[in-house]
């Protein structure tokens, strides 16, 4: 029962406002980004490293040409509308970015875009099948959830209208669509699910990997802590409608999260799959993540041969200000190796 209480809870804290997702942090805090370590080992970094960081990032800032509202395309693309975005100049690194369960693009925030464009990269973005400009898909109905996890206990199967391997395809398909032969694959939370996936089934497509704050799902990680759960006693006294519309303001859909959430649990553990990444990868991961605690991380990079793992002081499950000229520095320096 536990396991359920897990994933029930999961899908009540992931319809919460994230605290602090591209958001300054409370006064006084701060954090840094991880040094160099060996493959698979963490590694954490100085305030030092992330002032510079920061002050890279800033020095660029005024001419920098992404917003989280610029116009989208949409496309029918492996078999349902697709909106994608670009960022950055035409003849840069492609990356692409994949986000997490109910988020739309918008939830990168123009600080971590623009970071990367400023570094001369080519930024995709697009919304997930189910979120923002992206189909809608709540014709395929809306799962159970305390049912379909009770399933998923007993070894029945649960009722997943979509999987991640349809999500991680809607990413190839907008490369496709771009005519983008490699790209580094960058995902959040499902969307590092997401990300895995795309490295393991298509690594020919996979320049690199970038894990952020994500999992392998193996069963004997830890459940999301007691502070975390603390945390949702607030979300129930909110009126919906008004919830709702302010999740969407921030690029959040939570009519997709039966449907997505049972996508991931339908994945199960996939342990197996992520041992199989041969790709260059980073995983990086909050200190402070009560969601998905760093153990999912650590367990991560432990499965990729040659990985780096980076755990970040004063982040959470989200990717606050002053964390985020941290994560781009790691993340150039991991796609433009030595």
């Amino acid at each position: 029962m536990s396991r359920i209480r897990h994933w029930l809870f999961v899908s009540v804290l992931l319809l919460s406002p994230p605290v602090g997702w591209g958001q300054s942090s409370a006064p006084g805090q701060s954090s840094a980004p991880g040094q160099s370590s060996a493959p698979g080992q963490s590694s954490v970094a100085t305030a030092q490293a992330v002032e510079s960081a920061a002050q890279a990032v800033e020095s660029v800032a005024e001419a920098l040409p992404y917003s989280r509202d610029q116009a989208m395309t949409v496309k029918k693309l492996n078999g349902i509308d697709i909106a994608y975005t670009q960022a950055g100049s035409s003849d840069g690194t492609p990356v692409l970015l994949v986000m997490g369960l109910t988020g739309s693009h918008r939830l990168w925030g123009e600080d971590f875009v623009n970071g990367l464009v400023s570094q001369g990269f080519r930024v995709i973005l697009f919304d997930n099948r189910d979120t923002g400009e992206s189909a809608r898909l709540d014709h395929l109905g809306t799962p159970t959830l305390w049912w379909e996890i009770v399933k998923n206990m007993i070894g029945l199967d649960v009722n997943a209208p979509y999987s991640l391997a349809d999500m991680a395809a809607d990413g190839i398909a907008v490369l496709d669509e771009l005519d983008v032969g490699q790209a580094h694959i960058v995902g959040a939370s499902m969307g590092g699910m997401i990300a895995q996936i795309i490295a393991a089934q298509y690594p020919e497509r996979t320049a690199s990997l970038v894990s952020i704050m994500s999992t392998t799902g193996a069963p004997h990680l830890p459940e999301a802590t007691d502070e975390a759960q603390q945390g949702l006693m607030d979300v129930g006294s909110a009126d919906e409608e008004e919830m709702t519309r302010q999740l969407h303001d921030m690029g959040m859909y939570p009519e997709a999260m039966p449907r997505q959430l049972m996508a991931i649990v339908s994945a199960g553990d996939r342990s197996e799959q992520v041992k199989s990444i041969g790709v260059r990868t980073l995983v990086q991961h909050g200190a402070d993540d009560p969601l998905l605690p760093p153990e999912h991380g650590r367990h991560t990079a432990e499965l990729i041969q040659g990985s780096r793992y980076v755990e970040y002081p004063n982040m959470a499950h989200d990717m606050p200000a002053e964390v985020v000229p941290a994560l781009v520095s790691d993340m150039v320096n991991h796609f433009r190796p030595q």
